[in-house]
């Protein structure tokens, strides 16, 4: 069975709005897939700032944000499919939305980017809410992405995807876990704005500072990192906790930028040095804005000189998260399991996703 679906993505780091039209195939039980036109759209200073802030807002703000980044989630779907003639080609949408609050502890989560806006914009089928029936469950509702790399990517070991956040998943006993590891993209791109820059090209402006060792013991101390898998990260731990521990370290931007990238180089060194599926010819595939980090991925194969460390062609790299966004839309629509509890910790597995069919016609 062949299904082409539009996955949409919207990361921590703020960068902009990932759309991929993606080719999914299933023979068998086994799945195949190509990307067969993506695009990022950038934010306007505007929606970064309204996204940014949506959590200060009143309920009823928050209402009309959520519908109003609904409607323009669908205006940039209808671009796309405009530029890439894809009119008549697309069977459904799946999006992820951008994340707002998220306390699975309350079992509460909660994703900007209305699918009945979308739905009514693109005049096509959309799933969104993909996390809520997970967090219902008990779950942490994050990583999400691992049923991907199981129907997907399957010759892997492990995955790394360096966002907004880092995170990873494995195989364990024929079992994926997987959980937040640190805040990622979403810091460094905090600390390069001070230099009236998007982001720390190629990690270049950090290659060039010194470690503070005193933030980096601080970092490293703090309370999350002993946690115990499942566990996942809100956004704002990024933006409200760590964040202003380097701002009151007084440093400059190159020596913050390399304080940070060693923070995340130490804690993906302590995730993978402890694991016990990590062997000599374990095989790394790194994804997200962080693979183009070339400072940060070299800190990480100093870390791990035992990993074949894989980091993959520029449209996996930048597209990964909105290629499987569009295999679990595509799975919803199957009823078939498209959340791990494994990896979540949920009670069980769940087949996640609010369906708003957009026309009847």
């Amino acid at each position: 069975m062949i299904y082409r679906a539009i996955g949409i993505m919207s990361g921590s780091s703020l960068d902009g709005l990932d759309i991929a039209y993606v080719i999914l195939e299933e023979t068998g039980g086994k799945w195949s897939f190509e990307i067969a036109a993506a695009a990022c759209y950038p934010y306007s200073n505007d929606w970064h700032q309204k996204l940014s802030n949506a959590t200060q807002l009143s309920a009823l703000d928050y209402q009309l944000l959520h519908t109003s980044y609904g409607n323009y989630i669908g205006q940039k779907i209808n671009e796309f499919i405009d530029a890439n003639e894809l009119h008549h080609k697309v069977h459904l949408i799946a999006s992820h939305g951008h994340t707002t609050f998220h306390l699975p502890a309350k079992k509460t989560t909660a994703q900007l980017g209305d699918g009945a806006a979308i739905a009514a914009v693109t005049k096509l089928p959309v799933v969104n809410e993909l996390r809520a029936l997970d967090v219902a469950f008990g779950g942490q509702g994050a990583p999400i992405v691992p049923i991907g790399q199981k129907l997907l990517f399957n010759e892997y070991d492990c995955f790394l995807n360096i966002g907004g956040i880092a995170n990873i998943s494995f195989k364990d006993d024929g079992k994926y876990i997987g959980y937040d590891i640190c805040p990622a993209n979403r810091i460094l791109n905090m600390l390069v704005k001070e230099k009236k820059l998007e982001y720390d090209d190629g990690g270049t402006m950090a290659a060039k500072g010194n470690i503070d060792r005193e933030l980096l013991e601080t970092l490293n101390g703090l309370d999350y990192y002993k946690k115990a898998y499942p566990k996942s990260l809100a956004n704002s731990y990024g933006t409200d906790i760590i964040y202003p521990l380097i701002k009151n370290a007084a440093l400059s931007t190159e020596n913050a930028l390399r304080t940070y990238v060693e923070h995340i180089a130490f804690q993906l060194g302590e995730v993978f040095n402890h694991s016990k599926f990590k062997t000599p010819d374990s095989k790394l595939l790194v994804t997200g804005g962080g693979a183009f980090n070339t400072f940060l991925i070299d800190r990480l194969k100093m870390i791990l000189p035992d990993m074949e460390i894989i980091v993959p062609d520029k449209k996996i790299i930048e597209y990964k998260e909105a290629l499987v966004m569009a295999l679990i839309g595509v799975l919803r629509w199957r009823e078939e399991v498209n959340v791990l509890s494994s990896v979540t910790g949920a009670q069980e597995n769940s087949i996640g996703g609010a369906l708003w069919l957009g026309n009847t016609d």
